[in-house]
């Protein structure tokens, strides 16, 4: 029994794992992107001042939203990635967004 258990776990690590390195996005939905903007979501990569559309074709859907108190009447809102490396290490990247741009990661 077991085994079993440790095996379904096994296998839906995986799944999930090769889920997040797939392509999130078509080029006819990032054509309308300036350049240097497509080429990120291509290599998977943010900047600062990127859309929460772009974030989310770079990176994928965030582990976590949390909506914040808005700032002068524009929305805020801070997403959570955690992605486990090399020896089990867990990286957390929180980003936070200003009325839809990204303006802060740590």
């Amino acid at each position: 029994m077991r085994k079993a258990l440790f095996v379904t776990l096994a296998l839906l690590f995986l799944v999930q794992a090769g889920c997040t390195k797939s392509v999130r996005y078509t080029e006819e939905e990032i054509k309308t992107f300036p350049p240097g903007t497509q080429e990120n979501i291509r290599k998977s990569q943010i900047e600062l001042g990127m859309t929460q559309e772009q974030v989310r074709y770079a990176w994928g859907s965030p582990e976590s939203i949390k909506f914040l108190e808005p700032f002068e009447g524009k929305a805020r809102e801070e997403w959570v990635y955690s992605q486990a490396g090399t020896l089990g290490v867990v990286t957390t990247k929180l980003l936070l967004f200003y009325d839809g741009k990204l303006i802060f990661i740590k």
